[in-house]
């Protein structure tokens, strides 16, 4: 079935930069819509940014829009996300998913499949 796996995360120090990957399998339809959430401890799950899989404009939270990028390689089953000047509250695990929609919701919950998340940590 659907599995979607997450890497590139790690420890960095304030205005640093990180790559995140999520490697998507069983997904092959333009239809799907992928997203990055991120959750710090104690706190909500927040929406970061999200893409279609067959392409179009992507969606920033307002947190992270002009420092963050999202795009994906559908030849590679991969989505990236491209995160630099990173600051302390954006530490958090982050997770890929994606949804059978081809619309991109800032909404978790209407999200069908989920990676295992990889920790970003920044210092200050």
């Amino acid at each position: 079935q659907v599995q979607l796996v997450e890497s590139g995360g790690g420890l960095v120090q304030t205005g640093d930069s990180l790559r995140l990957s999520c490697a998507a399998s069983g997904l092959a339809s333009s239809m799907h819509s992928m997203a990055w959430f991120r959750q710090a401890p104690g706190k909500e799950r927040e929406f970061v940014a999200g893409i279609r899989w067959g392409g179009g404009v992507e969606e920033y939270a307002d947190s992270v829009r002009g420092r963050f990028t999202i795009s994906r390689d559908n030849a590679k089953n991969t989505v990236y996300l491209q995160m630099g000047s990173l600051k302390p509250g954006d530490t958090a695990v982050y997770n890929c998913a994606a949804r059978r929609l081809a619309s991109v919701s800032r909404t978790s919950d209407v999200y069908d499949y989920w990676g295992q998340g990889t920790q970003v940590t920044v210092s200050s």
